[in-house]
């Protein structure tokens, strides 16, 4: 479709023109087989791609960007596929979470120095959604996001078999009720596709928020990725990417500010992930929207949750999507005037027009506004002494008698201290205790791991204990659940309340309040923090250095200082 009805493409300025920079870039482009027509003027499209064999939740990317490339040709668009750092959650050390905003300049980078027009985002496991949605943000190309897909429910000895039931096991292991060829056997029935976990974990809320967002066309988030559905999905975002560049429909377009609280909404209705806080709060400010812890406070609170799924609920990925998918959830919410139905998506149409058709096929999945699951659960944000700047916690996935709860803290240090005495028979805590972990912060791990769901003391668990309060400055798996407290901002590696906290501190939670407090006096708060020291640094060099020296807190959203915000997507002109 040569001039794109006589629109000046960015690409053309690589392309296009008689000088030796444009032949030398078109001739290098040949030598891959391209024809000569593809330089006429057609959109270039991108295809960036988190395909890794050590991201085993993506490791069937090769294969959906065959099927997103077709519908680019078919659409008209020039494809270009191109790799881009793929930080895996299970593989990862320390932490994948320490990569996101690695992988976040690698895809802001890749885009503005190269001749593309618009991109395809293939995303799954859990940091590569958020880090390819902040780099494409700083950018501000038209975008189109395509995520992996649930693996298939899991199956263990003829009944139904997800990652909240493996972190079940793990504890019965502990306390002797299972044994070692259980684990083994299960090992082999919980993962028996690719793709993103089979519950409502980090990954699918996601894929759900980039649904949600706009940015996704309708069921992105739960189809599975080895259904035949997901390929069609994949060729229909390579058709549509090459429609936005001609329509100019940029992702600036798209991701505002009515679309950052339709996201806040939807995740308290289907009971994601607490890390969807400080991930949609890294893309809101790569895309200049203002949007502050508190909007999880304002926005989400009193939206109910309509999803029965694990963690919070009893069902998975496969049987929410065989109820109908994520299209139910907004068009009820839409319908009841939660959401804004007026905000745009990559289809042109809106997001209540894009899902007006959503039917409900088994209401035990997912439930209505009228009938909800539960009532006002979603992510609740905590303030007082001991997180000023706040903190987290996920209230439907936590037993209800702890929502309320004082206790007395038993402290340990770092991941070190935790993982040595947590097990220690003489270890003097008992269930009404509150577990506190310090230093696993940003800075202070570093990186934030999902170490917050700190394993209940076997002990406890030979009692039967499955719940008990946790507090930290570390995150926890969208898989996880109990009464942890997340976030807990500022971490203890900079001198937050946390660092000063003492075995047999009392601690006070009170979710229904708001409110999370260190029962001592604030002279001797002040006293203690005066006293504190702040560790040496643990890294000198390297990528690790940079995000130490500059990474925000985790009510910031925990991007690097100096990327937050947009430059757009002007390319050096010198080099062409």
């Amino acid at each position: 479709m040569p001039n794109e009805g006589k629109r000046v493409l960015r690409s053309q300025s690589w392309f296009a023109g008689r000088g030796a920079q444009n032949f030398a870039n078109r001739s290098w482009v040949r030598s891959r087989g391209v024809p000569m027509d593809h330089f006429d003027g057609r959109p270039v499209v991108g295809i960036c791609n988190t395909w890794s064999e050590l991201t085993p939740c993506n490791s069937h990317f090769r294969d959906l960007a065959q099927y997103v490339r077709e519908g680019i040709l078919e659409a008209g668009g020039v494809p270009m596929e191109f790799p881009v750092t793929s930080p895996g959650e299970m593989l990862t050390r320390p932490t994948a979470m320490l990569l996101r905003n690695l992988c976040s300049m690698d895809v802001e980078e890749t885009l503005r120095g190269n001749p593309l027009d618009g991109v395809v985002l293939l995303m799954g496991c859990d940091k590569t959604t958020p880090a390819l949605l902040m780099g494409a943000a700083s950018v501000n190309l038209p975008t189109i996001g395509l995520s992996a897909g649930p693996m298939f429910n899991g199956s263990f000895r003829g009944k139904p078999f997800g990652i909240k039931d493996a972190w079940e096991m793990a504890a019965d292991m502990r306390a002797g009720r299972a044994t070692n060829a259980d684990f083994e056997e299960a090992e082999s029935c919980l993962t028996r596709t690719v793709g993103v976990c089979n519950v409502m974990g980090t990954a699918s809320t996601m894929a759900s928020m980039v649904e949600v967002l706009g940015v996704g066309l309708p069921d992105n988030a739960s189809i599975p990725a080895m259904d035949a559905r997901r390929r069609v999905m994949a060729r229909m975002a390579g058709r549509r990417i090459v429609d936005m560049v001609r329509e100019d429909l940029t992702l600036d377009k798209l991701l505002t500010r009515e679309a950052f609280e339709n996201a806040i909404k939807v995740n308290a209705a289907i009971g994601g992930s607490t890390n969807a806080v400080i991930h949609l709060t890294a893309v809101a400010r790569r895309m200049e929207v203002q949007l502050d812890i508190e909007d999880w406070h304002k926005v989400g609170r009193g939206v109910p949750t309509l999803l029965n799924l694990q963690p919070s609920g009893s069902y998975m990925m496969q049987d929410f999507h065989e109820a109908g998918g994520l299209p139910v959830i907004i068009r009820d919410l839409c319908a009841s005037g939660i959401l804004h139905g007026d905000a745009l998506t990559v289809t042109g149409r809106t997001l209540a027009e894009n899902n007006a058709d959503a039917i409900c096929r088994n209401p035990e999945v997912i439930h209505s506004v009228a009938k909800p699951f539960m009532a006002d659960s979603g992510v609740a944000i905590l303030r007082g002494n001991l997180c000023p700047d706040g903190a987290v916690i996920k209230p439907s996935a936590a037993e209800g008698r702890l929502l309320k709860h004082t206790g007395r803290a038993v402290v340990f240090e770092n991941q070190e201290d935790l993982m040595r005495r947590v097990d220690d028979p003489d270890l003097d805590i008992d269930p009404d205790s509150v577990m506190v972990l310090k230093n696993c912060g940003p800075k202070g791990f570093p990186g934030m791991p999902e170490l917050g769901m700190l394993p209940i003391p076997a002990k406890l668990l030979k009692q039967g204990v499955t719940d008990m309060v946790r507090i930290s400055d570390a995150r926890m798996s969208g898989t996880s659940f109990g009464a942890v407290v997340l976030h807990v901002s500022p971490e203890a590696a900079v001198g937050g309340a946390l660092a000063v906290v003492r075995d047999g501190d009392l601690i006070e939670l009170d979710v229904a309040a708001r409110r999370l407090e260190l029962l001592i006096s604030e002279q001797e708060l002040q006293e203690r923090l005066a006293a504190w020291q702040a560790p040496d640094p643990v890294v000198t060099r390297g990528y690790v250095k940079l995000y130490v020296d500059t990474v925000n807190q985790a009510h910031e959203g925990c991007d690097l200082q100096f990327l937050v915000g947009k430059s757009g997507s002007d390319a050096p002109a010198a080099q062409h």
